[in-house]
């Protein structure tokens, strides 16, 4: 099995359909499998793959297990040389699995790749590549001096401004919504941290990647569209997408933060002295005061 494709979807059936239906039209000749984990979604989704997909390998869990524990769900039972993981709220285009399987069979030493992904409105979709949130880049990204110096290693270092998207680059960091990984380096890393519920766990993952020696790579060479935010409900840019109820708003912007912590602790607690930490934690408890307070 040379591709296994993981999908965790949410309450995002006509987006899942219509991701499923750009695979099905643009993998010919590529010997692969598809995994979808359907996190007890309320919009019949379940019903619609076994009657339209009946070559998808469904788990439908009984609850929402979070998206790292779906995740690693598909993943533990893969079988492909590489794990695509893929959000249900993204379409392929006609080149973006055979120049990304390409592209890994030639680069040997590349664990992780990403393509270009695009949201709706042509934009980078900027988590796409990423250097590590350190509390210097978070600082900047959060008072927006990425963007008053958005071409500023200094300032715009999270989302790496300094250099253009058409590059091809080594990079810290990519987006959950598109990886692409040897599973042979998934055996060595491991799977998914199951402590983030949803947001940061792509972060982790990469961070651990970067840990044991592998590169990550973010190519320009094919792109996907990705409906950022369908799910969740919190993007501007996704609203009118999403199903996500108020409440499930509020959890998502609350996990966000808590994914934060959980990520501080776990690589630079013990980096950086206690008035940062305590400065980290403070932020993100009043950022999430901010975020939540006007769902």
């Amino acid at each position: 099995m040379l591709l296994s494709i993981v999908i965790v979807s949410f309450n995002v059936k006509e987006l899942l359909v219509k991701c499923l239906e750009s695979i099905e039209k643009y993998s010919n000749g590529i010997t692969k499998e598809v995994i979808v984990v359907d996190n007890n979604s309320s919009d019949n989704a379940v019903l619609r793959i076994r009657k339209d997909f009946p070559k998808v390998t469904l788990i439908a869990n009984k609850k929402n297990m979070g998206f790292s524990k779906a995740n690693n769900q598909a993943l533990r039972i893969a079988k492909g040389k590489y794990l695509l993981v893929l959000n249900p709220d993204t379409e392929l285009k006609n080149d973006t699995l055979s120049k990304m399987i390409k592209f890994m069979d030639e680069n040997r030493e590349v664990a992780v790749s990403t393509c270009r992904v695009e949201l709706a409105d042509g934009f980078l979709d900027r988590d796409c590549r990423r250097h590590f949130p350190t509390p210097w880049r978070s600082f900047c990204h959060f008072t927006n001096l990425s963007k008053i110096f958005p071409k500023s290693k200094i300032f715009d270092g999270y989302y790496m401004g300094y250099i253009p998207d058409d590059i091809e680059q080594e990079v810290d960091a990519c987006a959950g919504a598109f990886m692409m990984i040897r599973a042979s380096a998934v055996k060595k890393v491991g799977y998914f941290d199951e402590d983030f519920f949803f947001y940061g766990e792509d972060l982790d993952w990469c961070f651990r990647f970067r840990q044991a020696d592998y590169r990550i790579i973010y190519t320009p060479i094919t792109k996907i569209i990705h409906y950022k935010g369908a799910s969740s409900g919190i993007k501007k840019f996704s609203q009118k997408l999403s199903k996500a109820t108020k409440e499930s708003k509020k959890r998502v912007l609350r996990e966000s933060t808590r994914a934060m912590r959980l990520f501080y602790d776990k690589h630079y607690k013990n980096v950086y002295p206690f008035f940062i930490n305590w400065s980290v934690y403070f932020a993100t408890w009043l950022l999430e005061k901010l975020r939540t307070w006007n769902v």
